[in-house]
């Protein structure tokens, strides 16, 4: 969070010594600090993590078809993943951000610490070559990537549930937000997920209004029996 953040500590936590240090901070420059930031590194690393993760999911699951590779490499590689992954280096304290996002919280938000993770990526290929790159991003995924299996290629509850009531030509569900807690830093959502033709309601609970959907879906297919706990 300081103009200034100590490059060496972070360094030893991402587990790479940069030939070039200034592009680390150019990674960790967030587009409200000003016009030199970290998007175009975001845009570069965002297609190396994709092909990295693609790869290894290819080599490591000989026999799965291409749409459960497609959403086992969605669920590495998606926001909430990255974002945590930025938690475990600390991310956060090292950030560059305007005085807007400093005072919201920026440097806790899960889209800008999964964007910074991105720009570490995109800076490191620039400062070495694919193949070091590739290595650290197998580091930093390691343990994700072992307990993967083909289990994990389940679609989310909310496709799982349009899908059954499609099937049955029922109505779409309904997703309302009944309220939003916390500050906007930390808010906590409560969705519903109403079923007018089956004449049910369930609710969720998350950190975003994505998951509290999710979980009200997961809630809903619970009812109505097509899953168990």
């Amino acid at each position: 969070m300081s103009s200034q953040p100590d490059l060496d500590q972070l360094q030893r936590r991402i587990g790479y010594q940069f030939e070039a240090p200034e592009r680390l901070l150019l990674a960790l420059t967030h587009r409200s600090y000003g016009n030199q930031n970290n998007e175009r590194l975001e845009f570069l690393g965002d297609s190396i993590v994709n092909m990295v993760i693609a790869e290894h999911l290819y080599l490591q699951f000989e026999k799965a078809r291409e749409g459960q590779l497609s959403r086992l490499r969605a669920r590495m590689v998606k926001g909430v993943t990255l974002a945590e992954i930025g938690r475990e280096f600390e991310l956060g304290k090292y950030l560059r951000l305007g005085s807007g996002e400093l005072k919201s919280g920026g440097f806790r938000r899960e889209s800008i610490l999964a964007d910074a993770v991105e720009s570490i990526i995109g800076a490191i290929y620039l400062d070495s070559d694919f193949d070091t790159c590739r290595q650290q991003v197998l580091r930093w995924f390691e343990q994700r990537l072992k307990s993967l299996d083909l289990q994990d290629t389940q679609k989310d509850p909310k496709t799982r549930l349009q899908e059954y009531l499609q099937s049955r030509q029922f109505p779409l569900p309904r997703y309302d937000v009944i309220s939003v807690d916390g500050e906007a830093h930390a808010q906590t959502f409560h969705v519903s997920c109403a079923l007018p033709s089956l004449g049910r309601k369930t609710t969720g609970v998350g950190s975003s209004r994505r998951i509290a959907e999710q979980q009200a879906a997961r809630n809903a297919l619970k009812e109505l029996g097509v899953e168990n706990d």
